[in-house]
């Protein structure tokens, strides 16, 4: 308490506001005036609150809502919405996130007619919305706002119409095919809605699909205006679509009209629509910070000379994602197979026009390097010394000289397949650091990578033909692809690599063949003590899990670990890997993906009653649905009155169900953690707060 005012403002600052206001204010007369301090009050984020009730949240805001200028409840999934009544008593918000919170079109009309000062807004838009229910009070805020980020879960346009002078759209559309009742549903929108956005202040153009046609109908409309008129200052724009999304007339008319009239600094477009087109030849770009060219055909060849000017400067690109786009490291594609070696020169071209490149991922493609000495994709990439997340393919990070001198899997491993199980005698692996290098040949393409990216917070090493069995809106997938051959003797010692990365904060590890005994995951656990999320999916020989040892050494040392994902045939969730996951006191989030995997109900109810920071906890394994229900049942009643974000899915992985199962759960949860996908420049950086 002797410390001056401006030190405890800043230990303050990483104290949640709910807890400031609420508690440490009461403590004493000085933290009561430090508490309120403008610094702590001006900025309130309740997204990750999840000790946070209603209760609280209408003290806050009349003890502090006057002071509150920017107030972010996204993913507030389990609030009611009578709590989104008591924001209006901050008069002076200029920025609002309600994204997955539940409100409606009255509620939403009531609280923005008090917020005269709104300037960014961020909502759902669910079935029954009803535009015509905005009072004109709230359609006059409504026309001060210029950013909007929208999430639709039904067709329409929302409050869009109604937002006259934007500058920064953001939409993302999660509209189902078909509804609970099985009914095939229309992209059509709802009778009575404007068809007139408004675009002609437009600077930001963003919009997510998840899959499904419906999606692409409603976004197709959303675009009609855009082809129209194309908005001059217009800088980013950017559509994220899975699958098949076929260019039509207007949405080429608008390209040709971006091509003529505007500059951009960000890109990301459908494949459909650049695949086979000269698009990249004439749109202009001005100082690009994010391009996206996701499963997209494009060769290096084209990278180079459309998007990267002749290998020309560069150095304002700070995010690049050219995950699944195979052929991006090859002069061209016509002739080329897969598998084929990568052009080291493009490579080259590629990291020393972008030098300054932060979020760099090449996931999802056969990025096989040459033998020639020093033009190894790990060698390249380790200039980038800006880096802070990264995902490549498992094949890319081999070294060549190994794979061909060693046999593709080790003598005990057993080969990748669900036949009958191998059985395998107890695995030793090093205990300390001491033994692992001793083992390990630190002469590695890779082990010096990952010594040369020492501020790296983000990897990802995913199997270039791994998919998950966790389903989106299909059954799960059954069977998975085998491994690249240049991926068979990639195991524990790249694991170890891993461990120099000590401002490590979130790893995904996939489809690692040579995983024998897991002993990388234990150094991993010793030296990277900011790491928060954590991704495990198909490690080592398929019938066993061989890593389970280390796996549970491993967690006795995440202190920090506030996520964790496993996916993993036969899985085995007993007493001794709850007990290790216990020490992980953290821990928030759980989720398990296990095709004939087992769990103990005791073991479970054990760990969450240990862990009581745990709000989310979701498995799918190979137990029957009355021990799913029966263990979900028990969970729920047991913490739902503590816990009041308390989230919980128990459910048979392969049962027909399990898609209907999915759509209730949390986009939040859903989105960061239950769905497996490569986050790396997935959007561009600070696309919202």
């Amino acid at each position: 308490m002797e410390f001056s005012d401006e030190i405890l403002l800043h230990i303050l600052s990483y104290v949640p506001c709910t807890d400031l206001v609420l508690n440490v204010r009461k403590t004493c007369r000085k933290l009561a005036t430090l508490c309120l301090d403008k610094s702590l009050t001006h900025t309130v984020l309740l997204q990750k609150d999840y000790k946070v009730n209603k209760d609280k949240v209408k003290q806050l805001m009349r003890d502090i809502g006057k002071e509150i200028y920017q107030l972010n409840m996204a993913g507030c999934y389990w609030l009611p919405s009578s709590t989104i009544d008591h924001v209006i008593r901050c008069k002076n918000l200029v920025k609002l996130n309600l994204s997955g919170c539940h409100i409606t079109s009255l509620r939403l009309s009531k609280m923005l007619s008090a917020l005269q000062h709104l300037r960014s807004l961020a909502i759902d838009v669910n079935p029954g919305f009803d535009a015509s229910q905005l009072s004109s009070e709230c359609k006059a805020t409504l026309s001060r706002v210029s950013e909007l980020k929208q999430t639709l879960y039904t067709p329409s346009y929302g409050v869009v119409p109604c937002c006259t002078s934007l500058e920064k759209l953001l939409l993302y559309f999660e509209i189902l095919d078909r509804s609970r009742e099985g009914f095939m549903l229309s992209g059509q929108l709802m009778v009575g809605e404007s068809n007139v956005p408004h675009y002609q202040n437009l600077r930001v153009f963003y919009a997510r699909l998840a899959p499904g046609y419906v999606n692409q109908e409603v976004v197709r409309l959303y675009l009609a205006v855009l082809s129209d008129r194309t908005p001059e200052n217009l800088h980013a724009f950017l559509i994220s679509a899975p699958g098949s999304f076929a260019e039509t007339g207007a949405t080429k008319n608008l390209l040709d009209s971006m091509a003529r009239n505007v500059r951009l600094d960000a890109l990301q477009l459908p494949k459909a629509w650049i695949n086979g087109s000269g698009l990249l030849q004439h749109l202009k770009f001005n100082n690009p910070f994010y391009f996206s060219f996701s499963r997209c055909t494009l060769s290096g060849g084209h990278l180079i000379q459309r998007v990267i000017n002749g290998g020309k400067d560069l150095k304002s690109l700070t995010s690049l994602n050219l995950s699944g786009c195979v052929h991006c490291l090859a002069p061209e594609s016509l002739f080329r197979k897969a598998e084929d070696d990568i052009d080291s020169s493009i490579l080259e071209s590629l990291v020393v026009s972008c030098c300054n490149l932060r979020h760099l991922n090449l996931s999802a493609a056969h990025h096989h390097s040459s033998d020639s000495i020093g033009n190894h994709l790990c060698q390249l990439l380790s200039r980038l010394k800006h880096l802070l997340s990264l995902a490549l393919p498992v094949c890319s990070i081999t070294d060549v000289a190994a794979n061909v001198e060693k046999p593709p899997t080790q003598p005990n491993a057993a080969p990748q397949t669900f036949g009958k199980k191998v059985r395998v005698g107890i695995q030793t692996y090093p205990r300390n650091l001491t033994d692992q290098a001793n083992q390990k040949i630190e002469s590695s393409v890779f082990w010096t990578l990952m010594g040369s990216l020492r501020f790296l917070e983000t990897l990802e090493i995913i199997g270039s033909s791994f998919s998950s069995a966790m389903p989106r809106n299909e059954p799960a997938i059954r069977n998975s692809l085998p491994p690249c051959v240049r991926a068979q003797s990639v195991g524990d010692s790249e694991v170890a690599a891993i461990s120099q990365l000590t401002y490590l904060q979130s790893l995904t590890l996939a489809q690692l063949p040579n995983i024998i005994t897991g002993s990388g995951l234990v150094s991993i656990g010793l030296q990277c003590q900011h790491l928060r999320t954590l991704s495990l999916a198909n490690l080592g020989m398929m019938g066993k899990v061989v890593y389970m040892s280390a796996l549970m050494d491993m967690l006795k040392h995440c202190k920090c670990l506030r996520d964790l994902r496993l996916e993993q045939p036969y899985f085995s969730a007993g007493a001794q890997f709850f007990q290790a996951l216990s020490h992980c006191s953290s821990l928030q989030r759980l989720c398990i993906v296990s095709r004939s995997g087992t769990l103990q109900s005791d073991a479970v109810m054990s760990f969450m009653a240990s862990c009581l920071e745990v709000v989310m906890c979701h498995m799918f394994m190979g137990e029957s649905l009355t021990v799913c229900r029966n263990l979900q049942q028990s969970i729920v009643r047991s913490f739902q009155a503590d816990r009041p974000a308390l989230n919980v899915v128990i459910f048979p992985l392969l049962h027909e169900d399990l898609t209907e199962v999915i759509r209730d759960v949390p986009m939040r949860h859903l989105d960061e953690i239950t769905l497996f996908k490569s986050r790396v420049a997935e959007e561009p950086p600070n696309l919202w707060w």
